[in-house]
């Protein structure tokens, strides 16, 4: 038998009971979520800021940080919509590693689904109660988008799940903002047949059921820069980048035209502190041309308590233990900057 069954594992309405949203937080969602759609759809010129380290793997130093956020985001709430990022789930490229809280609530231990999933709801709602910020998880298994429906105010579907038809038709059932990224290739032909798949509407089996979605209009796509066949990282935020898929999206049938630049991963070369750089670009970019400007509604910034990364069983706190992330006084200072550059 190639599959040994461990532990049946509850199904989200169970988890949800347990661990439910109060009604207040369930209106401060459906406040946050209207938002960030009329960003999506053009009705709203705020600018969208996606900020949180690049894995949320310990609770304290998390809702640390977002407690952090929250005067900010009153500070520039006139022009920028601050979404912490609390990734539960990380991808790793090769499998091996720490695989975000979602599965290992404590890095250094052996992986443990429930307590994940227990976890990584728990860790939503008080991020929620403690910042009053709802927030963006990366959904990458798609069957765990029941535990945390009621929760995020945005999903993102990383470059090696982009090209999976199982989170592209997931995604169409989805009621937020869901930012598909551009493939480890770069190919933005990709990228947009999955922003076509997932806003239209499906048939198919999800978690044991036979399912219809009605599609979702607010699937965008999200620019993280590329790697070449030679394993060079490619950039594709500049100015002539940004034309070039505003002239792909003009060739393609497709609701609400609209991307996010993720200022890390290939766009930086994981040289996290180039983020400033980055985004001071695009912001630049969106200043001189109005087709950028509507076109490009937000960034994606890994930013943590400290800067750069450690290892497992270091405890530095507020490091990543992942990819490394700028660290929270050149992030505020960025933020800052990107609400005053935001006209």
């Amino acid at each position: 038998m190639s599959f040994s069954y461990l532990t049946k594992l509850p199904n989200p309405s169970e988890i949800k009971k347990q661990y439910p949203l109060s009604q207040k937080l369930a209106e401060l969602k459906k406040e946050r979520d209207q938002m960030i759609s009329d960003v999506i759809t053009g009705k709203d010129n705020r600018f969208l800021v996606i900020i949180g380290p690049c894995s949320a793997d310990n609770e304290d130093a998390v809702l640390d940080y977002v407690s952090r956020l929250a005067p900010i985001a009153e500070d520039v709430k006139d022009r920028l919509i601050i979404i912490p990022r609390i990734y539960t789930n990380k991808p790793r490229t090769t499998g091996e590693g720490y695989k975000g809280i979602a599965s290992q609530p404590d890095p250094e231990k052996k992986p443990d689904m429930l307590a994940g999933l227990i976890a990584m709801r728990n860790m939503h709602i008080h991020a929620i109660e403690t910042s009053g910020l709802t927030c963006a998880d990366e959904m990458l298994y798609p069957e765990n988008w029941g535990y945390v429906e009621d929760l995020l105010s945005y999903v993102a579907i990383g470059a090696r799940s982009v090209e999976d038809q199982h989170h592209r038709l997931t995604v169409s059932g989805f009621d937020v903002a869901s930012g598909m990224k551009n493939p480890t290739s770069g190919d933005f032909t990709v990228m947009l047949n999955s922003v076509y798949a997932a806003q239209h509407p499906h048939h198919f089996v999800y978690r044991g059921h036979e399912v219809e979605t009605t599609g979702n209009p607010l699937t965008h796509v999200v620019l993280r820069g590329a790697v070449s066949k030679h394993g060079n990282c490619v950039q594709n935020y500049h100015y002539e980048d940004i034309m070039r898929l505003i002239d792909r999206y003009d060739q393609m049938d497709l609701m609400n035209p609209a991307a996010i630049i993720d200022a890390n991963h290939s766009n930086s070369n994981k040289q996290y502190a180039e983020q400033v750089r980055i985004v001071k670009e695009v912001m630049h970019n969106r200043r001189i041309s109005s087709d950028i400007h509507r076109m490009v509604k937000g960034v994606m910034i890994e930013s943590y308590i400290e800067p750069g990364s450690q290892k497992v069983g270091e405890h530095i706190y507020g490091k990543s233990i992942t990819d490394p992330c700028l660290g929270w006084d050149a992030s505020k200072e960025l933020i800052y900057t990107i609400a005053e550059m935001n006209v």
